[in-house]
């Protein structure tokens, strides 16, 4: 299974007229936050692929249709005066911010020959740097990282696996991330990947101006093996079976 990631900025060859030729061969699409929803957009009307999507820390016009937003006084800026409701499917796109999905359009084969929903969970946001929205501090994280439990012991249980791919903005804390307050990662993934042993863990929020700076790290665990991605700008990655 074939998977394109992007996140943080356009790139000119997804952004292109030729698009669909160029990527013909995926079979989904995961967005790691701090996108224009202009871009999902057409990122799912040219390549019509199972699309997930989550919110990083910018470009947040959105954020408060997809969460209750606490705030002072009045509407919340981000919502130009709508209503919540459900747009869990909107642009195309599934949301996966603090969800989980078992994805019957997107099967793997298991070693025992039978096949399998793709199971994918997935954290918006970045670390609080200066209290604006959807940033958390590492104790906010993971409580927000406990909501998940449930769905991941029924995934082993059901598939023998609890997770497939986990799509975060924010990497985990000293893998790909920097030392300033905006870009440290969150110690609460490391756990979450001790834990469960996601086969990716696929992120962005981490800029990388030389594109020869390592996007990818495998983390062993005595649970299984992590693939963690930066899908910053575009990356593709390849999910085999079990």
């Amino acid at each position: 299974m074939k998977i394109l990631c992007v996140s943080d900025q356009i790139d000119p060859l997804v952004y292109s007229t030729k698009a669909k030729e160029r990527f013909s061969d995926i079979d989904a699409i995961l967005c790691a936050g701090d996108l224009p929803s202009e871009y999902i957009d057409f990122i799912v009307s040219t390549l019509n692929k199972p699309t997930y999507f989550i919110f990083g820390n910018h470009n947040l016009s959105e954020f408060g249709l997809y969460h209750k937003i606490k705030h002072r006084g009045g509407a919340h800026p981000t919502l130009n005066g709508m209503s919540s409701y459900d747009l869990s499917g909107s642009h195309g796109a599934d949301y996966i911010g603090f969800k989980s999905a078992r994805d019957k359009r997107l099967m793997i084969k298991t070693k025992g020959g039978k096949m399998r929903p793709l199971l994918i969970a997935g954290a918006s946001g970045s670390m609080r740097y200066n209290g604006a929205l959807n940033q958390y501090t590492d104790f906010q994280m993971m409580m927000k990282l406990i909501s998940l439990i449930p769905a991941m012991l029924t995934n082993k249980i059901l598939y023998g696996k609890a997770l497939d791919i986990f799509l975060t903005h924010a990497s985990p804390r000293h893998v790909h991330d920097r030392e300033d307050p905006c870009h440290k990662g969150f110690e609460c993934f490391n756990w979450f990947i001790r834990t469960f042993a996601p086969t990716f863990l696929v992120h962005g929020h981490i800029h990388l101006y030389d594109m020869n700076e390592q996007r990818v790290t495998k983390i062993e665990t005595k649970n299984g093996t992590t693939t963690v991605v930066n899908a910053y700008s575009y990356t593709l990655i390849e999910l085999t079976g079990d």
